[in-house]
């Protein structure tokens, strides 16, 4: 008899572990899967540049990984702070996004219901802005200019992996103009980063690079 409790017991148990416990309202059906479309997909799909993201089959192994990859905003590789200029392009996943996909996986990565799936998703960003730009100005440290400038774009120069750097604007008629934040810089990401609206700065602007011995590459309109 007791043998007979025993083996009901074990066999309760290897039927409750079969079975996910999940602590989330937050599924991949409803949130999650739309976040990869919008974020990931361009690359993280069948015939993309990666593996492949767009279902939940093919996303729950990695879970764990996808989470960690954007708490330390790794992926989308797009580099720069958002939020700090405003910057065309922006791939970064917004706070409340990481907030989501954060919370599913420390919820057990629940599928949900698949009709609640996108079922025309658009994968994107669908391309790399590459504008004409003017003449490349360097900055070490701090720059005042001499004459008006309309910087169009910025590219960090001679980083070392693992390093950041801010790049403001410092303008004699108007508050401070935050332009780029690149944080934890990784060589095989190296981009240029281009303004949504090209900055009009007059002369005895200063343009100042924190911290001082860094270099970026301002592009003019």
């Amino acid at each position: 008899m007791k043998f007979g409790l025993f083996l009901f017991i074990v066999g309760v148990g290897i039927s409750l572990s079969a079975h996910d416990v999940f602590s989330t309202k937050i599924t991949w059906s409803r949130e999650i899967s739309r976040i990869i479309d919008k974020r990931c997909a361009s690359c993280h799909r069948e015939g993309g540049s990666s593996f492949a993201l767009t279902t939940f089959e093919q996303a729950r192994p990695w879970a764990k990984a996808i989470k960690e990859e954007v708490l330390e905003r790794r992926m989308p590789p797009f580099g720069a702070i958002k939020g700090f200029g405003d910057l065309a392009d922006d791939e970064a996943l917004t706070q409340e996004e990481i907030h989501l996909i954060a919370d599913w996986v420390e919820g057990g990565s629940p599928e949900g219901d698949p009709a609640l799936l996108d079922k025309n998703p658009e994968y994107g960003p669908h391309s790399k802005r590459n504008p004409k730009t003017g003449a490349e100005v360097v900055v070490h440290g701090t720059l005042t200019l001499k004459h008006p400038l309309t910087i169009a774009a910025l590219r960090p120069k001679n980083l070392k992996q693992g390093s950041s750097v801010k790049v403001v604007a410092d303008s004699p008629a108007s508050a401070i103009e935050p332009l780029l934040w690149v944080y934890n810089y990784r060589p095989e990401f190296d981009r240029t980063y281009y303004l949504r609206t090209p900055l009009t700065l007059p002369a005895g602007a200063r343009i100042e690079t924190f911290p001082p011995d860094s270099d970026i590459a301002l592009f003019s309109k």
